[in-house]
């Protein structure tokens, strides 16, 4: 999958590799839970392993908003911009979980 599609980002629901996305989330589950063994870890951090894919997807849109900011001078992304869609829609709620006081 790494090799294919380079990351080990595989989701629970993927339709073509279910088996496997299946496992990921039970490596994910365990490593959570702590009883995934010091071995099995390191040999999925030796791969880049994504154990928290909710944390992947933010830090992936900040570094997006970090480098239009840069560009732009700004982050007023716009969400009508194919190109930023979903940068925009990430930052649209970004700001709805501020004015809830609800970013962790």
């Amino acid at each position: 999958f790494k090799a294919k599609n380079g990351h080990c980002n595989v989701f629970k629901n993927d339709k073509q590799n279910k088996s496997l996305g299946q496992w990921v989330n039970t490596q994910r589950v365990l490593y959570k839970r702590n009883v995934l063994s010091s071995d099995r870890k390191q040999q999925l951090n030796s791969i880049c392993f994504i154990w928290d894919s909710q944390e992947n997807a933010w830090n992936k849109h900040f570094n997006q908003l970090c480098a239009f900011k840069a560009q732009k001078g700004h982050c007023n992304v716009p969400q009508s911009d194919a190109k930023n869609k979903s940068l925009g829609l990430w930052v649209r709620r970004q700001r709805a979980y501020y004015k809830k006081n609800a970013l962790s």
